[in-house]
């Protein structure tokens, strides 16, 4: 499996594309500028196969449709967020100033528990990680010794708790038993900027002293 990184969209979420041997790839979170994204998966000759939502905020979510429609691949998304796909006000899009407010057409198919899921010849381990946002999930591959957290952990930093459904007490909480608890060399691919590991996080993040 090899991972990469696209900061996409004018606060540079970071889309990942997940690829196997066969050239299938996975897309976590298509924040924006589809065409772009687009552009980049047929430079390397990529099939993808569906599409992971971490969590439901519109800059996470502003490219899916035009991704969806392209490749005609299923959107994943957690139950909890079903309805913020197409609510600006439960998005977020509404309190920046946007011209047009994000509103993207229902997911295809909806995450209700942690467990196994598997897409093709990818098997993830999904963890219900919520505090940023209540249906906020990462996807971990404990093979390749990654997971892709969304805004819930950042290198030297937390995800913000201060938009609909945030709850920080709950998100330490959180990164405390999801995340934590993982192999200290386990790669964090977070929302927005650089990965980092878990025992970076746990040695000298200010935000999670005493943990």
């Amino acid at each position: 499996m090899k991972w990469s990184r696209l900061p996409l969209g004018p606060i540079q979420t970071n889309c990942y594309i997940l690829a196997d041997e066969d050239k299938k790839c996975l897309i976590f979170d298509p924040g924006d500028e589809g065409e772009v994204l687009i552009g980049w998966i047929r430079k390397r000759g990529l099939e993808p196969k569906a599409i992971l939502l971490t969590h439901a905020h519109f800059d996470h979510i502003g490219a899916v449709d035009v991704i969806r429609e392209h490749y005609k691949i299923p959107v994943y998304v957690h139950e909890k967020e079903a309805k913020w796909l197409m609510d600006p006000a439960l998005n977020g899009s509404q309190f920046f100033n946007m011209i047009d407010p994000v509103r993207v057409k229902p997911a295809d198919e909806f995450i209700a528990k942690e467990g196994e899921l598997k897409i093709g010849n990818f098997t993830l381990n999904v963890l219900e990680t919520p505090g940023h946002s209540p249906g906020s999930v990462s996807y971990y591959l404990r093979d390749e010794g990654v997971i892709f957290s969304g805004d819930v952990l950042f290198q030297q930093s937390i995800g913000r708790t201060d938009l609909p459904g945030g709850d920080q007490k709950l998100l330490l909480k959180t990164i405390h038993e999801k995340l934590l608890v993982l192999p200290e060399n386990t790669l964090v691919l977070s929302g927005h900027g650089p990965e980092t590991l878990i025992e970076d996080e746990m040695d000298s993040n200010p935000f999670l002293n005493g943990f």
